[in-house]
């Protein structure tokens, strides 16, 4: 009797061999001569997969490597950038975009594609290649969200249950009763948190959801421009933008030097139900501990020891972490694999010292936990040795995402510069 094979057998036969192809075409990719002006550890390589795409937020690589780009800035009327390498060089021949809104989140999750403006989340269908099926049938699935301006952006990373996680990032410094005055005091509580401030969590499948059917997640989070789903530790992850003007505000309590290290930038593990606690603390890597924030009788020596959980892995401050991103691909060195990369979009409030960031660094984990070391991994988008002036950086990174042959890709929000980095035997 002659054995039946089913058609889906074929099918799935097809894709992995289609994606064992894709995987090793990082093998037969040329870099770009100089590495497309970056620093990078041995055997690491890249190229410049666009140039002046505009100013990209974050980005999504599609099955075939296309890249989706979020734009901060319309380009002709349009917010998303579709670039797609035709020739099979790495480097994308065609342009392409749509959708009328601006914004900062973007994510590919299953059949669809999802993306943010600053107060609304959308969604649109893929076909089998990856690619939308009907640019003008985005489906909205969240409405009605806080845009007052500052921190603005709504930044989107999903789960594997149905649900998205949506970054509403508090429009204020500290929650001051007069924002960024000095000697205003805080707020208490803070009126901010019942609509900013965390994240918020909604489903995929439901249309025109608003605060009143989402959850707030977690809170006490001032602003989270990067955010990913560990798909190892079925957990969210978030890296937080510290407060800004600690010695502006309250100069007989914090010197320059103190208020430009300070306070930490700040990646937290996140369970449902927990608060990071801004505006009320702020956390001290040099003394590896939960501050009491000046608006709220603090004096940089108090410190909090409560509810307030403690964050995964902290920085120096004002660095900027808009890009987090746990990788899962195989074709880096092993010790990368479930790792984070954080891309740091740079400092502007760091004097009397230089500016700091503008680089990606990576996070090595061990059993599911940071090894307590992070390390540059990318440098030199700036351009430049010492950064005095954010105008001056040549380039700034902003967003990451993970090819399908393991590549790492990197957003660059000044010129829109794609940066494709590969490890190439």
């Amino acid at each position: 009797m002659k054995k039946v094979i089913p058609i889906r057998f074929f099918s799935s036969l097809f894709v992995s061999i289609l994606l064992a192809a894709v995987s090793a075409s990082a093998q037969n990719i040329k870099a770009d001569t100089d590495n497309a002006g970056l620093l990078l550890p041995t055997g690491f390589s890249a190229l410049k997969v666009a140039d002046n795409v505009g100013r990209t937020r974050h980005i999504a690589v599609n099955k075939q490597g296309a890249v989706y780009a979020k734009l901060e800035r319309l380009d002709n009327g349009k917010g998303i950038v579709v670039l797609k390498d035709t020739d099979g060089d790495g480097r994308a021949e065609t342009k392409t975009t749509f959708a009328n809104y601006i914004g900062t989140g973007i994510a590919i999750k299953g059949n669809y594609l999802y993306a943010a403006s600053n107060t609304e989340i959308f969604k649109y269908a893929l076909n089998a290649a990856g690619d939308i099926i009907d640019e003008n049938a985005g489906e909205k699935l969240v409405t009605g969200l806080v845009d007052k301006g500052q921190h603005n952006s709504k930044s989107i990373t999903l789960d594997n249950a149905g649900n998205i996680y949506v970054n509403i990032g508090a429009p204020s410094n500290a929650c001051q009763e007069k924002d960024r005055t000095k000697g205003s005091m805080g707020m208490m509580p803070c009126p901010i948190l019942d609509s900013a401030g965390g994240i918020w969590q909604f489903k995929i499948d439901q249309l025109n959801q608003t605060y009143a059917t989402g959850v707030r997640y977690a809170t006490g989070l001032r602003n989270v421009v990067g955010l990913d789903w560990n798909n190892q530790l079925n957990q969210l992850f978030v890296a937080q933008h510290g407060r800004d003007m600690l010695n502006n505000l309250f100069p007989d309590l914090y010197d320059t030097t103190s208020s430009a290290e300070l306070p930490s930038e700040t990646m937290y593990a996140i369970n449902k139900g927990d608060n990071a606690g801004w505006p009320y603390i702020y956390y001290d890597h040099i003394k590896g501990k939960k501050m009491m924030a000046p608006e709220y009788g603090g004096d940089g020596k108090k410190t909090v020891d409560d509810k307030f959980i403690i964050p995964a892995m902290a920085f120096p401050g004002h660095m900027a972490p808009n890009g987090l991103l746990f990788y899962t691909g195989n074709q880096f060195p092993a010790r990368y694999k479930n790792g984070a990369f954080i891309a740091f979009h740079g400092s502007w409030n760091r004097s009397p010292l230089p500016q700091e960031g503008y680089y990606v660094v990576f996070v090595p984990y061990e059993n599911g936990k940071p090894t307590g070391k992070w390390e540059v991994f990318a440098n030199g988008f700036s351009g430049k040795t010492i950064v005095k002036n954010p105008r001056d950086a040549g380039h700034r990174p902003c967003g990451l995402a993970e090819g399908p042959d393991g590549s790492l890709y990197v957003s660059d929000d000044v010129k829109g510069t794609i940066y494709r980095i590969m490890y190439q035997k």
